[in-house]
């Protein structure tokens, strides 16, 4: 696990933080036992669209690590203790698929969610065959979300 998570997950904040990361949260207002992965990384190239995820989130008590691209992802290295990823299946350009791909490629097991607010059968079709365990649509409402978090926790 990469330094700078494990500083977060033990709540020291003195650890430099990678620039790839756009923003790391962390408020845990849990009553009960949190799994031992709670933290979930949201990939989104909508700056407003990360962070109401990331609020939403911290709100049911995930940490939340927001990346503005793929390459910003790619480059934070150790995924052993992410619950999970949403990604959005449009970034930029790049595909949210493909960087699905690209991390089971690698060996990273962690659950996907897919949002776009492009929806089609073949965006869709590509995402299920992918192994996503969500697939929302933009607007979405916030249960779904953590909804598909939380089944992700118990994956």
């Amino acid at each position: 696990m990469p330094s700078w998570v494990s500083a977060v997950l033990q709540g020291t904040q003195h650890l430099p933080i990678p620039a790839s990361v756009v923003a790391i949260s962390f408020v845990s207002r849990r009553s009960t036992v949190l799994p031992a992965r709670e933290l979930v990384f949201v990939v989104d190239d909508d700056p407003s669209m990360r962070t109401s995820m990331s609020r939403l989130l911290r709100e049911h008590g995930f940490l939340t690590a927001l990346f503005e691209s793929s390459s910003a992802l790619l480059t934070c290295g150790n995924f052993d203790n992410v619950l999970c990823f949403v990604i959005d299946i449009n970034l930029n350009g790049t595909s949210g698929i493909d960087l699905r791909q690209e991390l089971a490629g690698a060996g990273v097991t962690a659950p996907v969610i897919y949002i776009t607010g492009n929806d089609s059968a073949a965006s869709r079709a590509a995402a299920i065959a992918s192994g996503c365990i969500a697939y929302l649509t933009k607007p979405f409402t916030a249960r779904s979300l953590i909804d598909s978090v939380e089944r992700a926790g118990v994956m």
